[in-house]
């Protein structure tokens, strides 16, 4: 549903093969996907030395270091989900076999693609707001019942709960703007009677330039607050709302169909002062994008999109954000 629509609407991406053992699953490669071949073990890949030229690894967070490193030592390139591991340990371990092979791992951050959060980034770097003083970004559902799955799984293993699940976007965004922060705040619970992971998480980062990232992520908020709010000392932006992308492909639209990524007039923002604010066309975003770096960089003619040095650090800032939780008080990242 999301990866495979991206990738065969890149020029230079070929679907050659989907790795499932689920029989729906299966069937619906079949269907979609004809001269795409299904195989029911990763072994099969693995066997197939210089058939494939990238591994894209969309399974539970468990598996992806484990398969990661069987895609590196069989000299094969890889796209790996977020988190890219569940733990800041894991993932260097992973950039020192991906740095002795000679081969990028890179993370599937496909967030900095999103229609809003291009549009953040553009009016941040022209100086459309001045100074940034304070980022504000929410991912909120209201979710008042856990589902089943190992995404509710207290097995550190599983990296489950918000903070690894949402948590991983917000923070890489922050990071991407502003840096790495300096210093480490949260405030991280279990709200629902029925849940065994995180569910409500409140992080708030401080950048080496003095921004505060304040970000939430919620599986309990019955009412939702804005997407963004970004204050600068010239002007602000708020936007409400989801980015388009991903409902267009639970709904089998591509980046091939018209208007792809495209916000509604009525989902733009507001950039300015009181009184003086007017709306903000969104950017359109762009999922495409990530994958379309991914060839250049397979190609030798751009680094990765992603690093897997953000992904490290994306991971130690919600290992300090569980530290800070659990002591109460602001953790300092080294």
């Amino acid at each position: 549903m999301f990866h495979a629509p991206l990738i065969s609407s890149v020029p230079g991406l070929r679907l050659a093969a989907v790795v499932t053992r689920d029989p729906g699953r299966q069937q619906a490669v079949r269907s979609r996907y004809p001269d795409t071949r299904v195989l029911d073990s990763t072994d099969r890949l693995w066997e197939s030395t210089g058939t494939y030229d990238l591994v894209v690894i969309a399974t539970p967070n468990r598996q992806h270091v484990p398969l990661a490193r069987a895609a590196l030592t069989s000299g094969i390139p890889v796209v790996v989900d977020k988190p890219a591991a569940t733990s800041a340990a894991e993932a260097r371990s992973l950039a020192a076999l991906s740095a002795v092979r000679g081969l990028p791992v890179i993370p599937f951050h496909n967030r900095r693609w999103d229609g809003d959060f291009r549009t953040v980034r553009r009016l941040v770097g022209s100086g459309a707001l001045g100074r940034v003083l304070r980022f504000e970004s929410r991912f909120e559902r209201w979710r008042p019942r856990p589902k089943p799955g190992w995404k509710e799984s207290p097995d550190p293993r599983d990296a489950g709960g918000i903070l690894y699940d949402l948590g991983s976007h917000l923070i890489d965004q922050a990071v991407h703007l502003f840096g790495r922060p300096r210093e480490v705040y949260a405030e991280i619970d279990v709200r629902r009677r029925d849940a065994s992971t995180p569910d409500d998480v409140f992080l708030a980062l401080t950048h080496d330039d003095g921004v505060r990232s304040h970000l939430w992520m919620s599986a309990t908020a019955a009412q939702l607050g804005p997407r963004f709010r970004v204050l600068g000392h010239r002007a602000a932006y708020t936007v409400s709302g989801m980015d388009v992308q991903e409902e267009a492909l639970r709904r089998g639209l591509t980046p091939l169909d018209p208007d792809w990524g495209m916000a509604p007039p009525r989902a733009y923002g507001r950039l300015g002062t009181p009184g003086a604010d007017r709306a903000e066309p969104t950017d359109p975003g762009a999922y495409q994008d990530f994958y379309a770096d991914v060839v250049r960089t397979l190609r030798g003619e751009a680094p990765p999109p992603v690093t897997l040095t953000d992904a490290i650090t994306g991971l130690e800032i919600i290992e300090a954000a569980v530290t800070a939780a659990r002591e109460s008080r602001v953790v300092s990242l080294k």
